[in-house]
């Protein structure tokens, strides 16, 4: 029986279960017989009780696939390949590609985590610098403008305001906060959640293109894995297709097909499409002269990785001394709009 977990396995959990069981199929071992030394090696209660579900199957069906279906942490995409390489009799070669794809998606998104936790930091110690400027710094400002018989008044005054405000209400923001971050977070673990918020940052202009080239990434992994294990290029589409749910991208796909539909070859309705683009259209013409087009695929996937990686790096790059500056900026005028009216006043004493 199937059960339903909401959480999936990782990239890198995925890519080393796969690279396991094609060590085991491709030494002659059965996946039953696999299945149980890794349930002997392992000492992680999750995995144990992933392996065991996959097991029980086995023991009762025989059929492999089945068994990752019924454990309920594998991807549909996975489940569709296992299924085509137990049809084809390729499956450790299926398994092996599979762990390849999967190492590519962990690199990828932990290139993306990477990328993202540095400017995160740095614009939370940004708010936090803020909030002690105008909590903590203000105030005795104030005092001092009290002594001499002024008041701040301005920009100044408006920020006094507001840092008074917030330590007033510190315990109604402060649970507020909480509430948010939780609310956050446990949205995150959903898949609705997760679908939403990739919605979301699609929809952020400077996220646009690298969204594209993300799922551009995960197409050409997918098709190379699809063409390697036997499928028609329609079909490796249908496949790759579902590694991606951005409109935008699935929307090219649709063309791509009617394209292909109306007789033109892959390459040129892959390039017409816009899915490839360039050298990388150019590559897919010369390996499907040569009917090497899967090797074709594989080398776009790693290099739109490359590309990522470097994009990445370059953004953060960027950001950090942008970050940087605008903290500088910002604390640089609430001091300026607090000193240059207290050094008006002390000159005119």
């Amino acid at each position: 029986m199937k059960k339903d977990r909401e959480k999936k396995l990782s990239s890198a959990e995925l890519a080393s279960f796969c690279s396991q069981m094609a060590a085991v199929l491709k030494a002659g071992i059965s996946p039953g017989e696999g299945v149980a030394i890794m349930l002997e090696d392992t000492d992680s209660p999750q995995e144990r009780e992933i392996l065991s579900a996959i097991q029980e199957t086995l023991n009762t069906t025989g059929v492999f696939s089945m068994g990752l279906e019924d454990a309920g942490v594998f991807p549909e995409y996975m489940l569709n390949m296992v299924r085509l390489g137990e049809q084809s009799g390729r499956q450790d070669e299926v398994m092996e590609s599979l762990a390849g794809h999967y190492e590519r998606e962990a690199d990828l998104s932990s290139a993306v985590k990477s990328a993202l936790t540095y400017p995160c930091i740095m614009i939370g110690m940004m708010v936090l610098v803020v909030l002690v400027l105008v909590t903590k710094v203000l105030p005795v400002f104030q005092q001092v403008y009290a002594q001499l018989g002024q008041s701040m008044a301005g920009i100044s005054k408006g920020l006094l305001d507001m840092g008074q405000a917030i330590n007033r209400y510190s315990l109604v923001l402060l649970a507020l906060l909480v509430f948010a971050v939780l609310v956050c977070l446990v949205f995150s673990k959903t898949s609705y959640g997760r679908k939403q918020g990739a919605l979301l940052f699609s929809r952020l202009p400077f996220a646009r293109n690298f969204i594209l080239k993300k799922a551009s990434c995960r197409f050409a992994s997918g098709m190379s894995l699809a063409l390697k294990s036997g499928l028609t290029p329609e079909e490796g589409m249908d496949l790759a297709g579902t590694l991606t749910e951005n409109p935008d991208f699935q929307g090219r796909i649709a063309q791509c097909r009617k394209f292909m539909e109306e007789g033109e070859p892959l390459p040129q309705s892959l390039s017409r499409s816009g899915i490839f683009t360039g050298m990388d259209a150019r590559l897919l013409t010369v390996g499907d002269r040569t009917g090497s087009i899967d090797e074709a695929m594989e080398k776009i996937a790693v290099r739109c990785q490359e590309e990522l990686d470097e994009s990445m790096g370059n953004a953060v790059s960027v950001i950090e001394p942008t970050l940087v500056a605008i903290l500088s900026i910002i604390v640089g005028l609430i001091l300026l709009s607090v000193m240059v009216p207290l050094m008006g006043i002390l000159a005119g004493l």
